[in-house]
């Protein structure tokens, strides 16, 4: 039986958060490391871009990863 795109995303939308990050790790390690790189390029350039136009503010890497131990913390 072939499932289509639409009916897998679907499917896989309805699984627990952990099984979605099992299967997206699994997808992602599936693909071209060079495509895989291209897609991180393409997705610093949309970030520097959104940077560069005052969209989103940067904030200094100690913050950042002060709030990712506090997430962590509070787990």
């Amino acid at each position: 039986m072939i499932i289509s795109v639409d009916e897998l995303t679907t499917k896989a939308m309805s699984l627990p958060g952990e099984a979605r990050a099992l299967l997206a790790e699994k997808l992602v390690e599936s693909l071209d490391q060079e495509l895989v790189q291209d897609i991180w390029l393409t997705e610093a350039k949309r970030r520097l871009d959104e940077v560069r136009s005052g969209q989103v503010k940067p904030i200094p890497g100690i913050d950042a990863m002060k709030s990712v131990r506090k997430l962590l913390d509070n787990k």
